[in-house]
């Protein structure tokens, strides 16, 4: 190996390993944020509110389309994400209503 592609080697490995750090701190997250719209799901299975809010989900949607502009991330790419969770809660919050 040359000492370019020795530099070139360290460079990745360093990257792959930050990835792998940011990768478990969004599971880590995730998860954390789930146990939150479940005790949410839990409080609007016993008051008998329904599982979704279109207009919380709406302006949850604009708000983070604004931090990804702020974070020079895509904001299609975010709002695609954000809906994917939300439609995950919802049908978490339609389990706990049964």
């Amino acid at each position: 190996m040359t000492d370019a592609s020795t530099r070139a080697a360290a460079l990745l490995q360093n990257h792959r390993e930050s990835i792998d750090r940011l990768d478990a701190i969004l599971v880590f997250t995730l998860a954390e944020r789930f146990k939150q719209t479940q005790s949410v799901g839990r409080l609007k299975a016993e008051h008998g509110l329904p599982a979704s809010d279109p207009v919380r989900e709406a302006r949850q949607i604009d708000r983070l389309e604004a931090l990804a502009k702020d974070a020079n991330l895509d904001p299609e790419f975010a709002k695609k994400f954000l809906s994917f969770i939300i439609g995950e809660v919802i049908r978490h919050h339609e389990k706990l209503q049964k």
